[in-house]
């Protein structure tokens, strides 16, 4: 087996806690991060900022990174856009020979300057959030699959649902169980190296490019656990929610929540429902497609800091929604595998 890429990641200003895409490559990925970029915290570590990730070092630019085989930007802002401060990072490293993954709207191959120095210095650049040409319209065919299928769901974007997927996937595994991702959005495709990135594709073939996942992989495995997006109750990422949800036609729900969000984020003015309300709101929207009941919930504790606190969350979190509940990544996924298979 060759040796994992050597990576340097692109967080500036936003690590760790607005960088999801950042932690997510360093906690998942198989990747050799070598390095990231922040230059709000060069000097420090990965871990000293978040105790469940790796010990890699922090740098203030890509001119100060070890040698590397790529440059991967771990920002996913609102809309995707490209922030030109990172221009010259990208520029440093495609002329130091470094491939470019970047999961953006705004797709670097189209930059013209990044695209005529990749050709200069023989790099690729990966723009993961582009779909593929021939996604199309659901056929309601994901029911069809041999695989218990089981997809996160959110009480608002970042919460934690790609991370809850992958812990339920890894506690599974553990278990003997042949379990696959499903990966829907740019963290997930660089992690998993593959998927379609739902938020990317046209309205009308949000549900067929789900689908079309499912039936590619939902004989391989006995569960499949999907990555969701987004939440019901968002005031612009709905949309893409509710297309995950019936396309992958899934058997279960896992509700997945911040421990202290109370409105949507980025959207401070919209409150958050009742946790309770969530339930209905999920489930009676699948039930026409295909009926999916929240056999668990998995809270993200990571702005408590003591232990029983968040473990007293996590129980009040399962008495609001009425289902056993776990944080995945703080406590131990395998006690919800029982629920969810």
């Amino acid at each position: 087996m060759s040796d994992p890429q050597r990576v340097v990641v692109l967080a500036h200003e936003k690590f760790p806690d607005h960088a999801k895409t950042a932690t997510g490559v360093l906690k998942y990925a198989d990747y050799d991060v070598v390095a990231v970029l922040d230059r709000d915290k060069p000097g420090t570590s990965t871990a000293d900022h978040r105790r469940d990730l790796p010990d890699v070092p922090i740098v203030s630019s890509m001119a100060d990174a070890p040698d590397a085989d790529a440059l991967l930007v771990g920002i996913a802002p609102i809309g995707g856009g490209f922030d030109e401060t990172w221009r010259e990072d990208v520029r440093t490293a495609l002329e130091r020979g470094c491939d470019v993954i970047a999961g953006l709207h705004y797709f670097l191959n189209d930059d013209m300057e990044f695209s005529t120095l990749a050709e200069e210095y023989g790099c690729d650049i990966n723009d993961v959030r582009k779909p593929h040409d021939d996604i199309g319209v659901a056929q309601g065919k994901s029911a069809d699959v041999d695989a218990e299928v089981v997809l996160t769901v959110g009480t608002d974007c970042s919460v934690g649902k790609m991370t809850a997927t992958l812990e339920l996937v890894e506690a599974a595994r553990e278990q003997g169980i042949d379990a696959g991702f499903i990966p829907t959005g740019q963290t997930g495709i660089m992690i998993a190296g593959w998927g379609n990135p739902v938020d990317r594709v046209v309205s009308d073939f949000t549900a067929g490019a789900v689908e079309e996942m499912i039936l590619e992989k939902g004989d391989e495995y006995d569960v499949l656990f999907v990555e969701g997006q987004g939440s019901i109750v968002h005031p612009a990422y709905s949309a893409v929610t509710c297309g995950i949800l019936h396309g992958a036609m899934a058997d279960k729900l896992v509700l997945c929540h911040e421990s202290t969000r109370e409105a949507i984020h980025g959207y401070e003015s919209f409150s958050l429902p009742d946790l309770s309300e969530y339930v209905s709101l999920y489930e009676n929207l699948a039930a026409p497609v295909h009926e999916a009941e929240i056999v668990a919930g998995a809270l993200n504790t990571s702005n408590i800091d003591d232990d029983e606190e968040a473990a007293a969350a996590v129980e009040a979190y399962g008495d609001d929604i009425d289902a056993p509940a776990i944080d995945p990544v703080r406590f131990d996924a395998t006690d919800l595998i029982d629920e969810v298979f």
